[in-house]
């Protein structure tokens, strides 16, 4: 299988007035098309550092990033995003927020072709009845949705997300996910989710990166070896569970080297 993500070899340190502060040191992360890669590790081991690289809103100070064989050296077009708080446009309606990226990147588009396309989106995640309303009409389950609509309106290759779902309570969270694997099955992208919570790393992911404390690298990759068609009673299925345990003793370790 082709791999769409190559993160090899990347070092990075943000530029503090007490000096370099590295957060990742010789990274190397592999996701294959069509997957779901989920990113686990200690608080501030540089997760949301390594989705900025792989949308190019960042170059690594040494080592490469690749996406579909092109070295990612600036924003690209073809890179969706959803982050834990849904910044939805309180003067645009929901049809209106989730059209917003084809706006940008198909200013040509005819206006009805993108509300038709966002409008298929909505339907998919029960939102349709609720196109017209303002964000803040919307409950935080409500308008995570819309962003998730957003991020993949204009049909992204890759879908970064930072940890969207973890403001919301257990019962919408878990919601959430499910409605994350029907858009993955009617919509196949890539995908790169970071996480602090290990069961959506597992129901969610097709592999789970596990990067150690700060300077992260690689400290283990898990194949989730679970039924594609997938209900949240897996999670509580022996072998979820065996998963489960080998990432607890993966992030203690992990918060070992950091010194927690």
């Amino acid at each position: 299988m082709t791999n769409l993500i190559d993160i090899k070899g990347v070092r990075h340190a943000y530029r503090t007035k007490a000096g370099p502060l590295p957060v990742l040191d010789g990274l190397d992360v592999a996701v294959p098309e069509g997957e779901f890669c989920a990113v686990v590790g200690p608080s501030g081991c540089g997760k949301s550092t390594l989705t900025r690289l792989i949308a190019g809103l960042m170059v690594p100070d040494a080592g490469e990033v690749w996406l579909h064989g092109e070295r990612v050296t600036g924003p690209r077009k073809t890179v969706g995003m959803a982050f834990q708080n849904p910044v939805l446009l309180e003067w645009r309606t929901i049809l209106d927020n989730v059209i917003l990226p084809l706006e940008i990147v198909a200013p040509r588009m005819p206006r009805a072709d993108r509300e038709a396309r966002a409008m298929t989106l909505l339907k998919m995640v029960g939102l349709d009845g609720f196109e017209g309303k303002r964000p803040s009409e919307l409950s935080g389950g409500m308008r995570q949705r819309a962003s998730l609509c957003r991020a993949i309106v204009h049909k992204p290759d890759v879908l970064i997300m930072d940890e969207p779902f973890g403001a919301l309570d257990n019962f919408t969270r878990e919601d959430l996910w499910q409605t994350m694997r029907d858009l993955r099955a009617a919509e196949p992208f890539t995908c790169v989710l970071i996480t602090h919570d290990l069961r959506e790393s597992v129901f969610l992911g097709d592999q789970v990166v596990v990067l150690s404390g700060r300077p992260a690298r690689t400290q283990a990759v898990l194949n989730v070896d679970l039924p594609a068609d997938r209900t949240l009673d897996i999670l509580y299925e022996p072998k979820a569970q065996e998963m489960l345990h080998y990432l607890r003793d993966q992030i203690r370790v992990a918060q070992g080297r950091d010194g927690h």
